[in-house]
This record gives C-alpha cells, structure tokens and sequence, in this order.
C-alpha cells in the first residue's frame, strides 16, 4: 500500500533515493522494482533487518532491473551519515509526526538532496487524525507515538522555510480512516472486536484484489476523509549569481 504517487512523483532508473524512516519498507520496495539505487534507512534495528532480507529476496526473484541497487541500514534521521546532495530523491513517509525536532529533519533531508532533486513528504492529515486523538488517548500517548498533528499549510510552510518548493499536494488511504476510527473507538490493541475485524478483512481483500468498486470510491472520499496528507517538493538549483560567488569562494581558498 504506497501513499506516495508516483504519477507525480517521477522517478528515473538510475536515481539515487533516501526512504527515510523506511518502516517495514514498502517505498523502498517500489523504487527498487523502478530501477533505483535505494537507501533504506531507520533507526529499528529488527525493521532493517526485515527490509534487507525483502531486498535480497526481490533480488533472488529477479524483481528488480539491472543496476538497481538496494541497502537497509540503521541511522538517525537528525545526523544522517551521507555528505551533502548525495541523493535524487527523498521520501518520508508517515515519519515526521513522531520526531520532536521536524525542522531539523527538514535541514538534513534538503542538505542531502541535491539540487533539483524532489522530496515527497507524507503525514497524518488533520481532520482524520484529531477524530483519532479525540477518540483514544492511547493511540499518540505512547512512546514513539505522533506528538502533533499537522495543518497543510502548516507542512508547506515548514518546508519552505526549510529551503523547498512544493510543486503538489493530495490526500491518499481514505478507506483506511474509518479503520482506526474503530481501533481507537474500540482500543488500539483490542483486534478481536467484531467492527475492527470487520473491516481489516476489508481492508486486506481492497488492497489484494484492488477491485474497481473500492478504487473508485477511495478516489472520490480521499479528498473529503483521506488519510495521509501527501507533499510533493523540488531543492531549487542555486541562482547563477549565486553559484558564482560560491565557486570564487571555493577557488580562493
């Protein structure tokens, strides 16, 4: 279940891409099979370790083009071990609302992306997810667990500041919003209540068979109760005049 599109999100084989807070690693496995030189990196331990095996498991079947490459490490999204404008393209994914320090995460994600390069940046959208909060304590008063909700504006504006042009935005997973308005309604850790089985029985027969009915229908609700809210960015190249004074300053030294 990807929630970033790659219909706007170009990505070329060849690219170097950062999954950053990969998770169990379901970006990371996309831009694998699309050609990419993929860096997984998080900082569970057990999570990486899965990934890795995924990736030499999609290796072994031939699921990804020649020169693709794919590594799974451990690292820390505030001091990320990469020198500047290493990558393409970088994407986090539900990440961002769990970090206390977000705009330091955006200086370290723009300082490895280079110039022109794009950012896909995805978090828990507003209004879903303060029915959640309002709904269950336990869902964010946990360690590790969200510890704001963004407004959309509020993500852009911050990414701006942090020296990035958003360029799209869209909601995504609006199906999946009813699901932990239940989780929360019923307990977070209380799977066998009969609404909550209900529907993850739903939710895995949606996503397996993708049947027509449940696409068309998520398209028309992600608008109005989609899940994720979903940022789409470019790092400006530096003004020519700019540039210039940087390379005169490098020259003199």
């Amino acid at each position: 279940m990807l929630t970033v599109d790659f219909t706007r999100f170009p990505l070329a084989a060849g690219d170097r891409v950062l999954d950053l807070g990969c998770g169990a690693g379901r970006h990371a496995f996309e831009c694998y099979r699309r050609g990419a030189r993929v860096v997984a990196l998080d900082q569970n331990a057990e999570e990486i370790r899965e990934v890795a095996k995924w990736f030499a498991a999609m290796k072994e079947a031939g699921e990804a083009p020649a020169g693709a490459t794919a590594t799974a490490m451990e690292g820390d999204a505030l001091n990320l071990p990469f020198p500047d404008a290493s990558f393409d393209v970088v994407i986090i994914s539900e990440v961002m609302e769990h970090i206390p320090d977000d705009k330091g995460v955006l200086a370290e994600m723009v300082r490895v992306l280079k110039p022109g390069g794009r950012i896909a940046v995805t978090v828990p959208r507003y209004g879903p997810e303060k029915v959640c909060w309002a709904l269950s304590d336990a869902y964010h008063e946990v360690e590790g667990g969200h510890i704001r909700i963004y407004k959309a504006d509020e993500l852009l504006t911050r990414m701006r500041e942090s020296g990035l042009k958003p360029y799209g935005t869209h909601h995504a997973h609006a199906l999946h919003s009813p699901y932990w308005w239940l989780k929360c309604a019923f307990g977070v850790d209380n799977d066998k209540a009969l609404p909550v089985r209900a529907y993850h029985k739903l939710l895995v027969w949606d996503i397996m068979k993708k049947p027509l009915a449940t696409r068309l229908a998520e398209q028309l609700l992600n608008p109005v109760v989609g899940k994720s809210f979903v940022a789409y960015a470019t790092k400006p190249h530096l003004p020519e005049a700019a540039a210039g004074a940087d390379d005169a300053a490098v020259a003199a030294k």
